[in-house]
């Protein structure tokens, strides 16, 4: 079959299949080379139909979404165990997924990895909750942070009630303690007296105070987690409430990553919006009562608008570009 991939023929001259001369460029190659690691590294794990099924080219699809209401909001520990064994011979260093009612995957995407890394999040809530269901999207950083090789977590761009009393006497104050949890939240979202308790970034200056805390992750191994409810409305819609951060943000703050000598090793995506359906009546009503009530919402509108940031966030994150 005629693909009319690039092939190199005598001399450094490249041709298509069809022998029509192509620009043979280093960049030009480097660039096709690229494409295809991100497409060997990358994975579309489909929980909820909360992406098209081509929402990034190259990455391979897994239809999950027999999954999906079996594990949303919070799963048993022998469930998400049982749904690891099937996923894990396929996973990668990138995932996409669903809503960020899902997000408690992104401790076992972790798994895969062995060297010591770093967790970077991005997040409008901290994901620190203590308390039970051991498996749930509000305490999963809790799951990450119990893996050996994960050595700290950071938060950016929380925006949340989860700071105001007494919705804080439920964070993981062990792992803030000692060091290796770390929260970002938005000054202009707090109150004064949150602002004097936790440290705080602000819309005018947090690129800044970001490409201080990269230059010390400087020859390390990088983990990036990405739930688009980090951004504000108008760049995603979501299940839950949303924080401050553009897409082109997001995107700056990889950059900075990378140029600062961090290596990003893997990383995902999740927390497009999608219609709530659960297996279990208890985690139902967990979950509806733990959700905010939000406006009604379009979902040909919120896939578009998620695309449209996933375009800028998924090659950001990948080094696709």
């Amino acid at each position: 079959m005629d693909t009319g991939d690039p092939e190199t023929f005598p001399g450094g001259v490249c041709r298509n299949n069809r022998g029509a001369p192509a620009s043979c460029a280093l960049a030009a190659i480097a660039a096709l080379r690229l494409h295809r690691a991100v497409a060997n590294s990358a994975l579309h794990l489909d929980l909820d139909g909360a992406w098209s099924r081509d929402a990034v080219g190259g990455a391979e699809y897994l239809d999950a979404r027999a999954w999906g209401p079996r594990l949303r909001f919070s799963a048993p520990r022998a469930e998400m165990e049982k749904f690891y064994d099937e996923a894990q011979p396929r996973l990668a260093p990138f995932t996409l997924y669903g809503s960020g009612e899902f997000h408690h995957l992104s401790a076992l995407w972790l798994r895969q990895f062995r060297e010591p890394l770093v967790l970077v999040s991005f997040d409008n809530h901290p994901d620190w909750d203590v308390r039970p269901p051991h498996w749930g999207c509000g305490g999963w950083v809790n799951r990450a942070l119990e893996l050996p090789h994960v050595r700290s977590a950071t938060v950016w761009g929380c925006g949340n009630f989860e700071f105001n009393w007494p919705h804080r006497w439920f964070a993981n104050h062990r792992a803030l303690g000692n060091g290796t949890l770390a929260v970002r939240v938005w000054r202009e979202r707090m109150s004064e007296r949150v602002r004097e308790r936790w440290p705080v970034i602000s819309r005018d200056g947090w690129r800044v105070q970001f490409a201080e805390f990269a230059a010390k992750l400087c020859g390390k191994n990088v983990y990036v987690t990405i739930d688009t409810d980090c951004l504000r409305l108008g760049d995603a819609v979501t299940n839950w409430e949303q924080g401050l951060f553009t897409a082109e943000d997001i995107a700056d703050a990889l950059k900075i990553l990378r140029t600062g000598g961090a290596e990003i090793v893997g990383g995902d995506v999740c927390g497009a919006w999608s219609q709530p359906e659960y297996a279990r009546w208890k985690q139902k009503f967990a979950a509806s009562f733990d959700r905010p009530k939000l406006p009604p919402i379009d979902p040909a509108k919120a896939r578009e608008i998620n695309a449209r940031s996933l375009a800028i966030l998924w090659p950001a994150l990948t080094g696709a570009t």
